[in-house]
């Protein structure tokens, strides 16, 4: 355990430095977020998982397989997560796990931490979703990361995309002569429909203020001149 925990401390010293590749001269100048701790929530190991795996390809994909996991375990504290890290570390030590690249790793993680219940928990963060005041590129974002490990596809996700959205909206696309019928069909006509309407919105209120302007400025030059 000793030796691992040393080998990490090292890894975080790497990290910091944020070294780059032979390979990828442009991932060693460009900044990268390092993924959030991550505390053994079930809801959280998608977004932890996916902000490994852009750090690894962009900063330690010439690393050995053996640092880039310590280096994810670095991330992983606090919660049930520990007794899970503790005893993988003292595996990884003892050479009773081994794993052939770093995604093999991340895939057991998630499997550890994720499974059924994180599919529960993004299922029924999709059910909640309204767009609300958001623009519709906001809310597609959105929607698209809650639906990616719901379980939801096909014809239950448009429902659940048509239920969140605002009502003008949705009216206008299933009025239309040809209703969009997949979801990427519905997230681009329902985001080219808000972004027009958005669009419309501001010019009518710039006309509205230059008429005003145009109104008031006759009546402020004839004040003026009363004696």
């Amino acid at each position: 355990m000793a030796v691992m925990q040393a080998q990490i401390q090292a890894l975080l010293a790497v990290a910091g430095r944020e070294r780059g590749t032979t390979g990828s001269n442009m991932g060693s100048h460009m900044e990268v977020a390092k993924p959030a701790i991550f505390n053994g929530e079930a809801g959280r190991v998608g977004g932890f998982i996916m902000a490994c795996r852009l750090y690894i390809k962009m900063k330690l994909r010439g690393n050995m397989v053996e640092e880039q996991v310590q280096w994810v375990l670095t991330y992983v504290q606090g919660g049930s997560a520990d007794v899970w890290k503790e005893n993988m570390m003292d595996e990884l030590e003892s050479g009773e796990a081994e794993y052939e690249s770093v995604e093999e790793f991340l895939t057991c993680l998630r499997k550890e931490f994720g499974g059924g219940e994180e599919e529960s928990v993004k299922a029924a963060e999709l059910r909640k979703m309204e767009q609300g005041g958001k623009t519709m590129e906001e809310f597609v974002q959105e929607f698209k990361r809650a639906a990616r490990e719901s379980g939801y596809e096909g014809r239950p996700l448009v429902e659940e995309f048509k239920r969140g959205m605002n009502g003008g909206i949705r009216r206008k696309l299933m009025e239309a002569e040809d209703p969009p019928a997949s979801i990427e069909q519905w997230y681009r006509r329902a985001t080219t429909l808000d972004r027009n309407w958005r669009e419309s919105r501001r010019e009518e209120e710039r006309m509205r203020g230059r008429k005003e302007g145009e109104e008031g400025a006759p009546k402020q030059e004839q004040r003026q001149s009363l004696p």
